[in-house]
């Protein structure tokens, strides 16, 4: 169950960030979860969206660069270790991740965990074969 995460390049420079996330707002598309990796000259701003394509075109609309990537979201216990949990798994199947961002959400009492990994197909395996719970687009959207 991946789902698509849109990753904007954002100059690193006053106003650019709001400038994206107005572009967003303007169109009416929901930020579900975010991350903001910063770089001498530029940040890379992660999101999982309500509408991908409209965000996309609407971004680079406004000149920003927008990069498309696969990414896994599943519970994870919100509690102490509760992440380890999950990384033990993937770790023990020789599975990198690349990055992770986490939030929690309003409709559970689990931590929701965004990830890149190496090899989303043998994540996604590995953590099914431990009844971890892989959330769906449609899920995220509903939180």
């Amino acid at each position: 169950m991946e789902i698509k995460q849109i990753s904007v390049f954002i100059e690193n420079r006053k106003g650019r960030l709001k400038k994206a996330l107005d572009t967003l707002s303007k169109a009416e598309i929901n930020i579900r979860a975010l991350s903001l990796a910063e770089r001498a000259k530029y940040g890379i701003l992660r999101l999982i969206v309500s509408d991908n394509e409209k965000a996309k075109s609407v971004l680079e609309e406004n000149k920003f660069i927008v990069k498309e990537n696969d990414v896994i979201v599943v519970e994870v216990p919100d509690k102490p270790n509760g992440l380890n949990s999950i990384l033990e798994v993937l770790t023990d199947a020789d599975i990198n991740v690349e990055y992770l961002y986490a939030f929690v959400g309003k409709k559970t009492d689990e931590a929701i965990v965004v990830m890149r990994l190496e090899n989303i197909e043998d994540g996604i395996k590995v953590l099914k074969s431990q009844n971890a719970n892989l959330l769906t687009k449609e899920y995220i959207e509903n939180l």
